[in-house]
């Protein structure tokens, strides 16, 4: 059995990790987030979609100014994900993107699309406690650890990489390598209010054209609110903050000036579940953001899911 102060201890610690990891994606192939929201229950197997919309500026200059090189630069992806729990305490989770990449300087687009980086996650869910407290209020506690792999499977385009100092490669499908990823999920709730911290770090390797992006670190917090109008019916508002750090990304061993940052997002959103199906979104705005030493700006984003438990 774990007591209060054991509880409390697991919140600060998983609190200082999201603060001082290494984090972040960005946009784009080697910058998209791996955010993922308030992950829905299910007891044996869920499959389902998601959309991520989330755009940036790129070529900003001292201060914030915009010029002639300033780019509007857009990043959707609608995502198949699905997941499998195997003897309550395993799970294997794989989402496969497809996404589309759209680049605008002084009214000439450039867009492309196809299938982005195949990922495949495993994880181990170390307890799962229930206890009463306050007048019998129930207290659970579950923590999920893990790992994963991210396979090479989006086109990664060596023109777009380049030793001029003004280009930030972000605008690609896949980094062109195998990357490994660390997770780590813990949901604490007191009845129907409760806290839920997510940490994912993703570890970058050199793909063959002898560019590697930054490891990359995303840690979110989010509070939320279950209500149960009916037995079938439960919705859960929720709100928190994410935020990102990422490396510099290296290119021919060199350190590429115009990557990695740290960034810092406040959002809301919203889970449903009606008998099998679970519905969400979220909306995120940026807080903080110093993004390859300010010469990429990030906007808001948005992500809605559906899904089927079975």
């Amino acid at each position: 059995m774990i007591n209060m102060k054991k509880t409390l201890l697991i919140i600060l610690v998983a609190l200082s990790t999201i603060n001082s990891s290494l984090a972040c994606d960005i946009c784009g192939c080697g910058v998209s987030s791996y955010y993922n929201g308030i992950l829905p229950d299910f007891k044996q197997k869920i499959m389902g979609f998601r959309y991520r919309f989330n755009s940036l500026k790129t070529h900003i200059g001292v201060g914030g100014e915009e010029s002639y090189l300033t780019t509007n630069e857009k990043y959707q992806s609608v995502e198949w994900w699905g997941g499998w729990t195997i003897r309550e305490k395993f799970r294997v989770m794989a989402s496969v993107p497809y996404s589309f990449n759209e680049r605008e300087n002084q009214g000439n687009k450039t867009q492309k699309q196809g299938i982005g980086d195949i990922a495949f996650s495993g994880y181990y869910r170390v307890f799962n406690l229930k206890n009463k407290l306050f007048h019998e209020q129930l207290l659970t506690q579950t923590l999920w650890i893990g790992g994963g792999i991210k396979l090479p499977t989006g086109e990664y385009n060596p023109a777009e990489k380049t030793t001029n100092s003004q280009n930030s490669n972000l605008f690609q499908l896949g980094t062109g390598s195998v990357d490994y990823l660390l997770n780590a999920m813990y949901d604490i709730r007191l009845q129907d209010v409760g806290l839920n911290l997510n940490a994912s770090y993703k570890s970058n390797n050199t793909n063959q054209h002898h560019y590697q992006y930054g490891d990359k670190f995303t840690g979110t917090a989010q509070l939320y609110y279950k209500i149960r109008p009916n037995e079938n019916l439960s919705i859960a508002p929720n709100m928190g903050l994410v935020m990102e750090k990422a490396k510099q990304d290296l290119n021919n061993g060199l350190w590429v000036d115009i990557s990695g940052g740290n960034l810092t997002l406040g959002g809301f959103g919203l889970e449903a579940t009606y008998k099998k199906i679970v519905l969400g979104g979220s909306w995120q705005t940026p807080l903080s953001q110093n993004l390859a030493n300010g010469f990429v700006k990030t906007n808001n984003r948005m992500m809605l899911h559906i899904g089927y438990a079975f």
